[in-house]
């Protein structure tokens, strides 16, 4: 696997990137990427055997895009908004925000959120939103990395004797393979505009 991290991610195409320029560029983009993230946890997708929820999609595709660092602090700025209570988080409600909400079931999936978010920046890094099949290998793995803390957790908080699976994995299963053919395709796509731009 080759992981040399030399390769510059989307943000890194656009825009100023040094000095003060790039300070301001990169505030911007936190702010953009928290937006975006709050917005995308909010759409469902009528689908069987459950709606597709955008927000993973958003979560691995920011992490690409944006590189591990940036990435990161853009993770974990909106799971500090959500911690203070502003309904950014796909499921919370009336009853449950901020830290009640993220100490629940969902919890371990916003662990897995961060894990991701920074796997997919390493990824992206080594060149691997570059092409739709290494995409698609990378948001395998991003979606793997969101699963496992998930269901570990839910094992912890509900009992190893519910059926965690049936809970927190299987019916997911469909509306990730479209996210993820999706994501395959638009990171390699936009890079290849942005290399057209500059031609």
């Amino acid at each position: 696997m080759n992981l040399t991290m030399n390769r510059n991610v989307l943000a890194e195409a656009f825009g100023a990137n040094e000095g003060a320029a790039l300070r301001l560029k990169q505030v911007a983009l936190v702010v953009l990427g928290i937006a975006v993230l709050a917005a995308a946890a909010k759409i469902k997708v009528p689908m069987w055997p459950v709606p597709i929820t955008m927000g993973t999609f958003a979560v691995l595709t920011v992490g690409a895009a944006y590189g591990p660092r940036l990435g990161l602090v853009t993770i974990l700025g909106y799971m500090i908004v959500g911690a203070l209570g502003f309904d950014v988080f796909a499921g919370s409600s009336a009853e449950a925000f901020g830290i009640e909400y993220m100490m629940g079931g969902t919890g371990g999936y916003l662990v897995g959120y961060v894990l991701a978010t920074v796997a997919l920046g390493v990824l992206a890094r080594a060149g691997w939103d570059r092409s739709a099949p290494k995409m698609a290998g990378a948001m395998l793995l991003g979606n793997a990395m969101i699963y496992v803390p998930g269901l570990i957790w839910l094992g912890m908080l509900y009992g190893w004797d519910k059926p965690i699976l049936e809970w927190g994995l299987t019916p997911f299963l469909v509306g990730d393979a479209i996210k993820l053919a999706l994501a395959a395709v638009i990171l390699p796509l936009a890079w290849k505009l942005v290399g057209r731009a500059r031609d």
